[in-house]
């Protein structure tokens, strides 16, 4: 099968080894396997993280994100069926999304939406995964009425479906944070009730909107920068969400005001085998639905063309130039 692999971490992503095309033997279905025929996949902060950080042994298949026909399953699948179309996110200590066929748990799958082309779809489990996980799992919000959500950086994959989810099945009042005119507008289309700028004081933004506090904080990117005005902006007994890398995190800060602090990572429960790993295709099923009805819609921003390295490697010049929108899709190969 034709792949995309890197085989040397940390290399720039101009240098053609830093991603290149391969021909590696199809996998074989374990027990609870789906292996699937992907024609679809997306690119996210985590596939260019792992690139430059991650040594391997080998040449390894990055991606996470897939659309693609269940070509045959293992001898526990329960779930699916040959022929059924799957969307999925996959897990971290498996091999990716950037071939032409996969391996995914069923627990961790969900049936496309058949309303959606396979590149619209393709841009979103691993986002809806870790939206979802971070608002209903993490943050446990309810009904939200009266409440406020600040969405720190919402213009990336992750706030684009943060921003549906907590508008359509919440009352939460959804403030994000954007900076340039284009991510505000896009922000806002998706259903933000209030869109500030994070390049200012946080705290100035949401005073200019008539904020002094908020209940929830979902920090998507840029946490360390602006931890003060994060502290500062939550009510007592507020809630915090965090999803990116800060070398440090003075939780004693937030001891004063009773906030308590949540790490979402999408890829936990796969990692771990965790007895609720099953929540994930539960989670996918519910996308699948909302989407099908017209509550929720894709997050696609930019489509690559074709999957293959030269291609790959212009998404992930991209992704790290941190002026992304929605998700970046590649199909075909």
């Amino acid at each position: 099968m034709k792949a995309v692999v890197y085989s040397q971490n940390g290399l720039p992503i101009s240098d053609p080894q830093s991603l290149y095309d391969i021909e590696l033997p199809q996998p074989q279905p374990g027990a609870f396997d789906l292996l699937v025929n992907i024609r679809a996949i997306s690119v996210n902060p985590v596939d260019t993280k792992v690139r430059a950080g991650a040594p391997t042994d080998g040449p390894r298949i990055l991606g996470w994100d897939a659309v693609g026909t269940v070509a045959a399953i293992g001898e526990k699948v329960t779930l699916f069926k040959p022929g059924d179309d799957v969307f999925y996110a996959g897990s971290l200590i498996r091999p990716g999304s950037n071939a032409e066929y996969g391996l995914v748990d069923e627990r961790i799958a969900g049936h496309k939406p058949a309303s959606l082309s396979d590149a619209d779809a393709a841009a979103l489990p691993l986002t809806s995964l870790t939206a979802w996980e971070l608002l209903f799992d993490r943050l446990e919000v309810k009904d939200g009425e009266g409440d406020a959500l600040l969405i720190i950086g919402a213009a990336g994959g992750v706030g684009s479906m943060l921003i549906q989810l907590a508008r359509r099945l919440t009352g939460l009042r959804v403030i994000g944070t954007a900076s340039r005119p284009e991510t505000a507008d896009w922000v806002r289309n998706l259903g933000a009730h209030d869109v500030i700028d994070h390049s200012r004081p946080l705290m100035d933004g949401l005073r200019d909107i008539g904020v002094s506090q908020v209940r929830y904080v979902a920090s998507l990117t840029h946490t360390a920068q602006h931890y003060q005005d994060i502290v500062d902006a939550l009510a007592p007994q507020g809630r915090l969400a965090v999803i990116d890398d800060p070398d440090t995190l003075d939780a004693v800060v937030l001891k004063r005001k009773a906030i308590s602090l949540h790490w979402e990572l999408m890829f936990t429960r796969s990692l771990f085998q965790t007895k609720d790993m099953a929540r994930q295709h539960e989670i996918l099923e519910s996308i699948r639905r909302l989407i099908e009805d017209g509550t929720l819609r894709t997050t696609t921003g930019n489509h690559y063309g074709k999957i293959n390295a030269e291609n790959l490697r212009r998404a992930h010049a991209f992704i790290e130039s941190g002026r992304s929108q929605g998700k970046v899709v590649l199909e075909g190969f």
